[in-house]
């Protein structure tokens, strides 16, 4: 595939029947701030596959985002995140061959911390607010520790 999408995938998708228009349905997207999101996906990943779905970083690595199912974001109100609706129009970046660092300090590309297909079809959002309330925790009580 020469691109990558971010996408919804069902049970019968994974079969071969594709599902929507060009077999995509849409996602919605919770972002976290990274150190937060690196410890959920930790605690995710400790709980046993496939219980996270895709994860997206940004060019800084700022941010995470995670692929929930769509509709998450109707309902998302975790503070010091924020749920976006995809609206079908899908995730798309580029499959990147593995670059150079960035000169003269130019960001780097988003990418996929766990792409798709390396993972589960998407992190359920009762599971991924719970270990992001989990890593909030940990943080603060790592922090409040020097």
């Amino acid at each position: 595939m020469s691109e990558n999408a971010a996408r919804c995938e069902t049970p019968a998708e994974t079969a071969g029947a594709p599902v929507g228009a060009g077999g995509v349905e849409p996602c919605d997207l919770v972002t976290v701030p990274a150190r937060q999101g690196l410890e959920a996906v930790d605690i995710l990943r400790r709980r046993g596959a496939p219980v996270v779905g895709p994860v997206l970083h940004d060019g800084a690595c700022d941010t995470l985002g995670f692929l929930v199912p769509p509709g998450t974001a109707a309902a998302w109100d975790l503070p010091g995140s924020a749920c976006t609706r995809t609206s079908g129009r899908g995730l798309r970046l580029p499959e990147l061959p593995e670059l150079p660092e960035p000169a003269d300090g130019a960001p780097r590309p988003a990418g996929w911390l766990l792409p798709p297909g390396d993972t589960g079809p998407v992190t359920d959002p009762a599971v991924l607010r719970r270990a992001l309330g989990e890593a909030a925790r940990l943080i603060e009580a790592a922090d409040g520790c020097h």
